[in-house]
């Protein structure tokens, strides 16, 4: 069991005061068999005139806030603690099924039962499903190889053939700039996976969430220096709750240091926070995020 404290504060200074504005915000993380939430606060300044949260449909804790008060300047702060476990230690990668069959069964058939994974099989806003894509996949996912090997193979070649680059794409980038380019951050390797995946008719989220990350040996850990981070999810039977996390970026399997806040279709259903604001002007906007074990 890892605890993990996350610090996520994102900190917007407006050109003009902003007279009226809507935001939505992810940024209280997911709970499940392998990620206890122990506390999640979000304090926002100035105080909102009202807030309330829900559930959305892929079962994320969203947050509605409005600021009807003219302000100049608008700090969103979350402070999150969580007990992680490596759920995939002892996975047993060759027990999964042919991707073959897995497709079958997430592909409509009338005399079928209906498997809620399926609705991550297809094109989404920021994915849309590319030949392209399709032909790079091909490459690891043979003919009757199992799924799991051959995503764990394909988000290694994602990780390998493709640059890292901050700053090197934006968040509307298209997917098909940062695949012919080669080059992208977090976002794009996961982007690039999951069209890899769902052009094949499989099923793959999109993840948000942090990556705990420790300074080189002797150095002390900055604050803030840290960011939020994205991998991937592919509906895999027979791995610990039927998906299986991949982080291209790192070309690692999710585990005990993967902070997960929110799943969705594509980085556009959890944004960590966006917004819709009257006034303003130009801006200026700073993120600092801090990840830390603790005992």
């Amino acid at each position: 069991m890892t605890k993990i404290q996350v610090e996520h504060v994102t900190l917007y200074t407006y050109e003009t005061e902003v007279e009226l504005a809507h935001h939505l915000a992810y940024l209280k993380p997911l709970a499940s068999d392998w990620q206890r939430v122990l506390s999640s606060e979000v304090d926002i300044v100035p105080a909102p005139s009202t807030h309330s949260e829900s559930k959305d449909t892929f079962g994320n804790v969203r947050s509605f806030f409005t600021l009807a008060t003219p302000h100049a300047e608008l700090k969103v702060r979350s402070l999150t603690t969580v007990d992680l476990l490596d759920r995939y230690s002892g996975f047993d990668v060759s027990a999964t099924p042919e991707w073959e069959d897995v497709r079958e069964a997430l592909s409509y058939a009338l005399d079928r039962a209906y498997l809620p994974a399926s609705e991550f099989s297809f094109p989404s806003p920021h994915v849309p499903r590319l030949n392209e894509l399709r032909e790079y996949a091909l490459q690891s996912f043979t003919r009757r190889r199992n799924i799991a090997e051959a995503s764990m193979e394909l988000s290694a070649r994602i990780h390998r053939d493709f640059t890292y680059s901050s700053g090197s794409t934006e968040v509307h980038t298209p997917i098909l700039e940062a695949f012919t380019k080669r080059v992208g951050v977090c976002q794009d390797f996961s982007h690039i996976l999951i069209g890899c995946l769902r052009a094949l008719g499989l099923s793959a989220q999109y993840v948000s969430g942090y990556l705990l990350t420790k300074p080189p040996p002797g150095q002390v850990k900055l604050r803030g220096a840290d960011a939020s981070h994205a991998w991937v999810s592919v509906y895999c039977p027979q791995a610990p709750g039927n998906w299986l996390e991949l982080d291209p970026t790192n070309n690692v399997v999710a585990g005990a240091s993967h902070v997960r806040l929110a799943v969705g279709r594509d980085f556009g259903d959890v944004s960590p926070l966006r917004g819709v604001i009257r006034g303003g002007g130009d801006h200026i906007l700073k993120i600092a995020v801090t990840s830390e074990e603790i005992e």
